[in-house]
């Protein structure tokens, strides 16, 4: 469907009904947050449908704003607005995707970054990244999903304002958290058909990234800046980068000198894809991949008395529930130690979590037990989150997710 088509896809269903609160509830909310759960919420007047705009009330009447609410959700209303009065339009929306790219031309390289990031953007279950003249949607919400097609107009028409015309939009709202919304999984096209093999560059590294096949939405631009803190430590060093997906930091690593770079996922895909993008900064001499499952891989390498300046992990989320937290903190233990045991005396670890539920405070008792247990001493380099395209809005909690260390490790003396 082209763009100049999507008037009738482009109407916000507001309505008269109403949400009210129970007596001591909406805590989070007011506290600055922006989801109501479903056991918030005390009445709801009025006739309405899922992923409409409702009118929030405090248990007295006092209005807290509008939100959509959808009743097959545990979030039962995530809010658009604290004003009352505000009506949820096509003008509305533009006003938020017009401030979210004026927050990202003041704090990040633009050419390719997270416009939108849910409800960080006020813009609750949506993600918009933006590869060059590519747009890729993750739609996660009900409501959100109405309103997305008049999101992406406002887009491209804000974007090309500053001469960036949009070539193409893909979809990627194939996370399996739809299905708690009762929505389907979805992806594809949203109007014209392009080539989903999207080449970008970044701290001065090229990549392909495949927006239809690759995770989530091609490529993670939340580690950005990490990567290239990453790069003042690996020259002349030699170097390990755990899930390293398509390449990433091993091809910082690469293109800031490291004498040579050894590259490790699970996927083939991935791997398949990361020796392309090292072909493409002329890298494949110093900077090799191979596919095999790191916890396997690491206690062989200790065996075989392997050594390495700088060793790098960015595992997957570990856990994405707090009933897998125990089994997470295993996980992280596991590899942090490995990996300690495996750097020479005076050299680097960079380690990280992208799991919200592994919150700082647990990550960093994880990895302190880690080094007591292989008797490393760990000197902080630095600490860091994800990039500012990825803000962190206070008292929503799910928008701080990326813990990512930097340290010196040491042998006790």
């Amino acid at each position: 469907m082209g763009m100049e088509n999507m008037d009738m896809e482009r109407k916000i269903a507001m309505t008269e009904a109403e949400v009210i609160l129970k007596k001591g509830e909406g805590r989070s909310l007011k506290a600055g947050g922006r989801w109501i759960y479903d056991n918030e919420v005390q009445t709801i007047n009025g006739h309405f449908e899922n992923g409409d705009v409702l009118l929030v009330k405090d248990f007295d009447g006092y209005p807290l704003g509008r939100g959509f609410i959808n009743q097959k959700s545990k979030i039962r209303i995530r809010m658009m607005t604290r004003n009352a009065e505000q009506v949820v339009d096509d003008a509305f929306l533009e006003m938020r995707v017009r401030n979210a790219w004026e927050y990202r031309k003041k704090t990040v390289d633009t050419s390719s970054c997270r416009l939108i990031f849910g409800e960080a953007d006020f813009l609750p279950g949506l993600v918009i990244d933006k590869f060059e003249d590519v747009l890729v949607v993750e739609s996660l919400a009900l409501g959100i999903d109405r309103m997305k097609m008049s999101i992406i107009h406002a887009c491209k028409k804000v974007l090309k304002e500053d001469g960036i015309d949009i070539r193409g939009v893909y979809e990627r709202s194939d996370a399996k958290v739809r299905e708690q919304e009762g929505m389907e999984r979805t992806k594809g096209f949203i109007g014209e058909s392009f080539d989903t093999n999207v080449m970008i560059c970044e701290n001065g590294v090229r990549y392909e990234v495949d927006v239809k096949d690759g995770q989530k939405t091609g490529f993670f631009l939340d580690q950005k800046y990490n990567r290239l803190a990453i790069q003042r430590l690996c020259k002349d060093a030699s170097v390990l980068d755990c899930f390293t997906h398509t390449g990433s930091f091993a091809l910082n690593a690469g293109i800031a000198g490291a004498v040579h770079v050894t590259g490790v996922d699970a996927s083939m895909l991935a791997v398949e894809q990361a020796r392309k993008n090292a072909q493409l900064n002329q890298l494949s001499e110093r900077v090799e991949f191979i596919c095999e499952d790191v916890f396997e891989l690491l206690p062989r390498l200790e065996s075989e008395g392997k050594q390495f300046d700088v060793v790098i992990l960015d595992p997957p989320a570990f856990t994405k529930s707090r009933n897998s937290i125990k089994n997470a903190v295993k996980g992280y233990r596991e590899i942090n130690l490995r990996a300690m045991k495996l750097i020479k005396d005076g050299g680097y670890l960079a380690t990280c979590s992208c799991s919200h539920f592994m919150d700082f405070e647990l990550f960093t008792k994880t990895i302190h037990q880690a080094a007591d247990h292989v008797h490393r001493r760990l000197r902080q380099v630095e600490f860091r989150t994800q990039a500012p395209d990825h803000p962190i809005l206070w008292a929503a909690d799910e928008s701080y997710y990326l813990k990512f260390y930097v340290f010196q490790v040491v042998d006790e003396k």
